[in-house]
This record gives structure tokens, C-alpha cells and sequence, in this order.
């Protein structure tokens, strides 16, 4: 019995223990619950604390394309973070926006910020697909992602989303909510919202799309590149066809509407883009100015409009000549050997990544691209060169400027100085005829020069610069040489030389010695000028020094007129970095930039009134409102009539509101002297080049020591063009590396171009200058048919007065010593 009574006293402790630790095990999980209700209840506050306002969106300014427009109207160029031009709801296509809707939230007009049906639906598709398959993300949740919410992949951000899509679907209407979402969404190819979308593939304004190309374009929004219509046709076919079927199911057309679409031929046929490549020096400049006074946010989100001085097909004509030009000379130095060598088995990837980087369905003639080597046929010595997607042929006739190049029919990687094009040889090559259907492409074999170049071109008249390249690519280097490269302008300089002995009494009669001399400089060894050619003349007159370069010549002009004179003269015609206070400077010693010497060349053929270089004429903001507004500045202009009658033109008394207003830095006959004595560069000098224009030219070439740089800069009466030639890092050009075979094919190439709409005129000659018949051996005046008879320009009053057979006793006499 009492054993019986101490079982069960046994059973009760151990059912009271047991009772105790479930009580215990509750407890603690009561105590858990709370605690996590506790911190989501604290966790979610915490998020509502954080969110972003909705309210900010009813008032929704997405970032704006800045535009850029020439000085005929054109659109030349655009600053934007995001491509993108906002289109109000109501003009946009009922149908376009039902077939987003369709695509992308077939219930959008029905939930209030969250499909929850939508959710299941994806669920279950999800799980019975064992992948991802379909989202559930409403346009509404959608549009609180772009707009409120970083792009970050996390749970957090899914329920930040579902809160602000709530709150969005009570403060905004339904068309609002489209309104921001048609406008904001990434389209592919650059294009944010739909309108602008509508003009990359299309070439159309939104409100002109057919029932086809809507479709087309709301089945991008779900992924761009892989449903791009100019990638991808085939994908982006499909994906069509399942707009135009979800379109159907809604209601929105008939099935007769779907089929009529999904048969309409589909054309892409893009706007002309801004070619920003060949201008993008130009907008930089520009980009520089209107950020520093207008600041980043505005210059990039708020729809500027702003109105330059550039011509377009000027640009481009400078564009391309410096382009060609860079080619040329460095096709004449050699071929240096394909880029690298690919491995077999890097082909495709390397081909993935060209292919990536193109635009369009096919290669565009004329362009430059990187291609693989993939097969090489020996014997007739043609090569198969594939450039992403696409093949082609490069012929031995299209590189017969590399010479005798090595072909390797296989995949090595050679060692040496040698560089045989072998397989997996990555090259550059231009496209001479486009690709059909990805193949049949012909190419020819380019290589990416090393030397670079500037072009600037001012007109004199005003001083607006019309075109300016500061660079071979501005993507691999943004370093403007146009205005910030300062390089020695060598013989370029002499001009700026020669007229400051005109304007200090020296004539075009005076006689020079071309012969060796001699200056002490301090230093161990005397300084002796030496003269391009070896060649040394005797007695010469300004004329002949000028248009054969003579370095002797100039050194003595330069010791007559005295240093701080010839630099206070530079100072006043546009130079403005800083000049060598000795006699070098005759020979284009001192560095400058290609702009200041555009300009210096700028006021001989405004007449002697220095212009300043500007780009922009207007600044109007996306209201209406203009922020800045520049008057074109005018020089006095003289005419046959104005000329003959001895008057002075129109006043430049006027001066422009922004400073710009021409200064009469030098006077009207040392201008017309000097461009008279350019003139003789031209058409019997070393600037013969330039006579393909086939109109008055006036210009100079510049050669530094060891063929550094190469200059040519040179004017018409209406515009003044200059160009720098030379490697970044100082060494020689080489071979045809001079002012007259590197630069001034480059100046010939833009001109031709640039002076096509052009009238051709005359350098006017001022009523104060005089022409006379002199001996060019004494400097006496000249008879009739005799010997030595040239035609001379003076300043009326200083031509010579008698006949005689010594020099006569000048300013300057001839010598032989300084």
C-alpha cells in the first residue's frame, strides 16, 4: 500500500515538473512574439519615419535635355543626365498607353497601388515553373521604385515600395500616375519616356505610332537590349505579339486589330541623332562656361536652350579634316602592327563587346571599328575579319599603305619587334561597304593615329568662332589643344613680326642681308640663326623673307624693331601667354595656343580690329525666359565704295553688352600690308597648298625645331582658320611632319568645305594705301618690263620717290651685321 501511494505521489511531481517547463517553454515564446511584434512594430514605424514624401510628385520636373543649336537654328548638340522629353497625358495615344498598361498591369486601373491577385497569379506561376517567371510589381510600385526609392535589391525596399505605392494611388489620380510612369521609364538605346523612345526607333512623335510600333514599344520597358527593335528584331517581334495578345484579352482591341499589327511591317527609321562626336570639343567649351555660371543641376536637368555661334557643316568639315589628316600622316610613318593578339578562346567574348558597343542594325560606311582576324587565305592575300556579329573581307588593296605585312594562318602570339597579322589579330578597320544581313562587309585597314591636331575658326568679322576640334577622339582624351595646348608656332609667329616693323615705319621696300650672323648670348656658344634650307639670298625684301620662310631675315627684322616692341604688338593683336623677352621669339620661340594665334591672324583680316573669340549667343530657359543674350559685335567694314571715296566704314563705337565690342588694336594698312605679303606665302610660298581654294588666301606656315609642331594658319576676308599639328607628349613629327605637309592639308581640307557658301571677295585695300612699281634688288622705284620689277604696297607717303641702282638709305639698310 504505501509503495502503491508512492508511485503516484512520484506521477504527480513528475506531471507538476513537466506542466512547469511547458509553462515555461510558453512563456518563453510569448515572450518572443512580443518581442518581434515589438520590433517589426518598431522596425515598420521606423520605415514609415524614413520614407520619402509622396506629395513632391504631384508636382513631378524629371531631369530635361539640355539643347544646343547653331548659329543656322540647328540642333548640334545636348547636355542631359537622362534623355528624355516630357509629353503631357492627354496627347499621348489612348492605345499606347492601354497597351502598357496591358504589358506591364493588366489590373492597373482597378487596384489602389498593389495587385494582390496580380501577387498570387505570380506566385503560383513561380513555383510551377521553378524559376522566376512573371513579376508582380504594379506601374504605380513601379514609379515609387524610380522615383523615391534607391535601385537596391532588398525586403525592405519591397515594402517601402508597397507603402508608397498605397500612399501614391490616394494623393494622385490614375493619369498622373501614368503621366510620371510614360515619362520616367528607361526605354533602351538612350531614351527615357516614350516620346522620345518614339523618335529613336521610329523617327516620329508619340502621338504618330501606329497600333504596331505602340506594342512594339510597350513590350520594351521588361528589358531593353534584349527586345531592342534595332538589335533584335526577332525579339522584339515576339514580345509585340504578346502585347498585342494581352491587349486583346483586356478588351482594348480586337483580335482583327492584333493580327493587322502583328502584320504591319515594322520600319526603324530613327531621327538623326546629334553627331555629339564630331562636336564635342565645341560643347565642352560650352559645357565649361554655362556650368560655372549656371551651375550643374540646371545645365543638366532643366531644359536649357542655348544658342551658339558654331556652324554645323563647318564643324563637321573641321571634324573631318583633322580627322583624315591625323590618318594620312600617320599612315606615311607606317603600320605599327595590329592591336593585340586573342587566344581562340577569347574571340566571342571580345566580339560580345564590340557588338555591344554598336548602334544599329548594321555597320555604318565610313566608320572606324575594332574587328578579330578569323581566317586568312595566303595566296590571294585577303583577310576575314569579323566585327561583332558581323563578317567582312579586308582585301590586300585596301592596306596597301601598311606595306608588306606578314600574314600567320594561325593563332600564335609573336615575340619581337616583328607583328605579323595572324588569327585572333584584333585591327582597325573602316567600313567601305556596309554588311547584308551580318555578312559581306568590305573593310580597310585603319590604325588609330598618335599624333593629334586642333582646328579653330574664327570669323573676323565678329569674332564668333564657328568650328573648333580639340583632338583626334574626345572619348579617349577630353584635353581641348584648341585653347589649351600651348606649342611653339614656329615660323607661324613671323607675320606678327613683320607687321609690327610695317606699323613701326620698315616698308615692303627696305632691303635686308640674308646671310649668316652671329649673337653673343652669354652662354658658351654664340647663337647663329640658321635658315630652313641652307640657303642664304643676300639682299631680299620683306616680301621674299616672308613667303620663303627666311629665319635670318626675321631675326634682323626683330633686332630693328626691337623685343618689348614686337611683344607689346602681339599683346594688342590677341596673344596673350606669356612671349621670350630675346631674339628666338622671331622665330616662334614662345609657346601659345592655337586660338590666340587664330586670333592674332584674326585682326589682320578684320582690319585691324581685334575680335574676341566667343560661342554663345543665347541662353533661354525652359519657360521662355532668356538668361543671357550676346549681340553680335561688328568691325568697321570697308567697301569698294567706302574705300574709293576715302572713308573709314561703319562705326564699331557700339560696344556690346558683354564686352565683346572690336578694338582697334593695329591700323587698317599695316592689316592690308601684311595680308598682301601672306598673300605671296600662298601662291608662291611655302602655303601653296592653300591655292585650292581657288580665291584670295592669305596665310602662313610654322615648323618648330625637329619637326615638332606643325602650323598652318591662314584667312579668307570672312573667316580665319588655324591649325596645330604635333604629338601630346614632344617629338618629332617625322617624315612630311612640316607646317606644309601636316597642318595645311588638314586647313585645305575644312576650307574647301567651310567657304562653299561663301561669296568670293577681295582683300579690300584702305583708301591709305598706295601701290608702286619697284626694282626688288635696290628697292628703287622700277621701270616698266625691266629686271627686278615687282608691285609693292605702301602706306601712302613711304613707297619709294626715284629711280636709282644702289639700295637706298632707309630705316633699315642692307648688312651684314646687327
Amino acid at each position: 500500500m504505501q509503495l502503491y501511494q508512492g508511485k503516484q505521489h512520484n506521477q504527480r511531481t513528475q506531471r507538476r515538473q513537466k506542466g512547469g517547463w511547458a509553462k515555461k517553454i510558453v512563456i518563453i515564446i510569448a515572450s518572443l512574439a512580443a518581442v518581434g511584434i515589438l520590433a517589426f512594430a518598431g522596425y515598420f514605424s521606423y520605415l514609415l519615419a524614413t520614407l520619402p514624401k509622396v506629395d513632391r510628385l504631384a508636382d513631378y520636373k524629371p531631369p530635361i535635355v539640355s539643347q544646343v543649336f547653331g548659329d543656322d537654328g540647328s540642333l548640334v548638340g545636348e547636355f542631359y543626365l537622362e534623355r528624355r522629353t516630357v509629353v503631357p497625358v492627354d496627347k499621348l495615344p489612348r492605345k499606347l498607353i492601354q497597351a502598357f498598361v496591358a504589358a506591364e498591369d493588366a489590373n492597373f486601373f482597378q487596384h489602389k497601388g498593389i495587385d494582390y491577385f496580380g501577387i498570387v497569379r505570380a506566385a503560383i506561376k513561380n513555383v510551377l515553373s521553378m524559376r522566376k517567371k512573371e513579376g508582380a510589381s504594379t506601374i504605380t510600385q513601379q514609379v515609387a521604385k524610380s522615383m523615391l526609392l534607391t535601385p537596391e535589391k532588398s525586403f525592405s525596399r519591397k515594402i517601402k515600395e508597397a507603402i508608397l505605392a498605397t500612399r501614391m494611388e490616394k494623393q494622385l489620380s490614375k493619369d498622373e500616375i501614368l503621366y510620371i510612369y510614360l515619362n520616367q521609364i528607361y526605354m533602351g538605346a538612350g531614351a527615357y519616356g516614350v516620346q522620345l523612345a518614339a523618335e529613336t526607333y521610329f523617327g516620329k512623335d508619340v502621338e504618330n505610332l501606329t497600333l504596331a510600333e505602340m506594342a512594339m514599344l510597350a513590350g520594351l520597358p521588361k528589358a531593353p537590349n534584349t527586345y531592342s527593335p534595332i538589335k533584335r528584331m526577332d525579339k522584339a517581334r515576339e514580345r509585340q505579339a504578346y502585347v498585342l495578345e494581352r491587349m486583346v484579352k483586356q478588351g482594348y482591341i480586337t483580335p482583327a486589330e492584333a493580327l493587322h499589327a502583328r502584320n504591319t511591317p515594322i520600319v526603324i527609321h530613327a531621327k538623326k541623332k546629334v553627331n555629339g562626336e564630331q562636336s564635342a570639343y565645341f560643347l565642352e567649351q560650352i559645357r565649361i562656361q554655362l556650368e560655372e555660371k549656371y551651375g550643374e543641376d540646371r545645365l543638366y536637368k532643366e531644359g536649357l536652350k542655348i544658342y551658339t555661334t558654331m556652324n554645323a557643316e563647318m564643324q563637321k568639315a573641321a571634324y573631318d579634316g583633322v580627322v583624315n589628316g591625323l590618318k594620312a600622316l600617320d599612315k606615311r610613318q607606317g603600320y605599327r602592327g595590329p592591336l593585340k593578339y586573342l587566344a581562340e578562346s577569347e574571340v566571342e567574348a571580345f566580339c560580345k563587346q564590340v557588338e555591344d558597343g554598336i548602334e544599329g542594325a548594321s555597320l555604318k560606311t565610313g566608320a572606324t571599328y575594332q574587328g578579330v582576324v578569323t581566317a586568312i587565305n595566303p595566296t590571294r592575300g585577303d583577310i576575314t575579319v569579323r566585327v561583332g556579329e558581323r563578317t567582312g573581307t579586308l582585301s590586300r588593296r585596301d592596306m596597301t599603305w601598311a606595306g608588306k605585312v606578314q600574314l600567320v594562318e594561325s593563332f600564335t602570339r609573336p615575340e619581337g619587334k616583328t607583328k605579323p597579322i595572324t588569327l585572333g589579330s584584333v585591327v582597325e578597320v573602316s567600313v567601305l561597304t556596309a554588311d547584308t544581313n551580318k555578312t559581306g562587309a568590305r573593310f580597310a585597314l585603319e590604325q588609330m593615329p598618335e599624333a593629334q591636331a586642333a582646328l579653330v575658326a574664327v570669323d573676323p568679322r565678329n569674332g564668333s568662332v564657328k568650328a573648333m576640334v580639340g583632338g583626334y577622339d574626345f572619348r579617349k582624351s577630353q584635353f581641348n589643344r584648341a585653347v589649351q595646348a600651348r606649342r611653339n608656332p614656329g615660323s607661324a609667329f613671323k607675320p606678327l613680326i613683320y607687321a609690327a616693323a610695317i606699323e613701326k615705319g620698315i616698308t615692303t621696300a627696305t632691303l635686308f642681308d640674308d646671310a649668316p650672323v652671329e649673337y653673343e648670348s652669354g652662354k658658351e656658344k654664340a647663337w647663329k640663326p640658321k635658315n630652313y634650307d641652307n640657303i642664304y639670298r643676300g639682299a631680299v625684301t620683306m616680301r621674299e623673307a616672308l613667303t620663303n620662310s627666311i629665319n635670318v631675315v626675321s631675326v634682323k627684322i626683330l633686332e630693328t624693331i626691337g623685343v618689348n616692341y614686337a611683344i607689346d604688338f602681339a599683346k594688342k593683336v590677341g596673344i596673350t601667354s606669356p612671349l621670350s623677352n630675346n631674339l628666338t621669339l622671331a622665330l616662334g620661340s614662345s609657346s601659345i595656343t592655337p586660338i590666340e594665334l587664330t586670333t592674332a591672324y584674326a585682326t589682320f583680316a578684320s582690319g585691324g580690329y581685334r575680335v574676341t573669340p566667343y560661342l554663345i549667343t543665347k541662353v533661354v530657359d525652359q519657360e521662355g525666359r532668356v538668361l543671357e543674350e550676346t549681340s553680335p559685335p561688328q568691325v568697321p567694314v570697308f567697301t569698294a565704295a567706302t574705300s574709293a571715296a576715302g572713308e573709314t566704314g561703319d562705326s564699331a563705337d557700339n560696344p556690346s553688352p558683354t564686352g565683346l565690342a572690336p578694338l582697334q588694336a593695329i591700323s587698317p594698312e599695316t592689316s592690308y600690308i601684311i595680308t598682301n605679303l601672306m598673300e605671296s606665302v600662298v601662291t608662291s610660298g611655302t602655303g601653296q597648298r592653300a591655292r585650292a581654294l581657288g580665291r584670295p588666301v592669305a596665310g602662313k606656315t610654322g615648323t618648330t625645331n625637329d619637326m615638332k609642331d606643325a602650323w598652318f594658319v591662314g584667312y579668307i576676308p570672312q573667316l580665319v582658320a588655324g591649325v596645330w599639328v604635333g604629338y601630346d607628349q614632344e617629338r618629332s613629327l617625322g617624315y612630311s611632319g612640316s607646317g606644309g605637309q601636316a597642318a595645311a592639308p588638314i586647313w585645305t581640307e575644312f576650307m574647301q568645305r567651310a567657304v562653299s557658301g561663301i561669296p568670293l571677295q577681295d582683300f579690300t585695300v584702305p583708301p591709305n594705301v598706295t601701290f608702286a612699281l619697284i626694282d626688288s634688288r635696290t628697292g628703287f622705284l622700277a621701270k616698266e618690263g625691266s629686271d627686278g620689277a615687282v608691285t609693292e604696297c605702301f602706306i601712302s607717303g613711304t613707297e619709294p620717290t626715284s629711280y636709282g641702282v644702289e639700295p637706298p638709305k632707309g630705316l633699315v639698310p642692307v648688312s651684314t651685321s646687327p
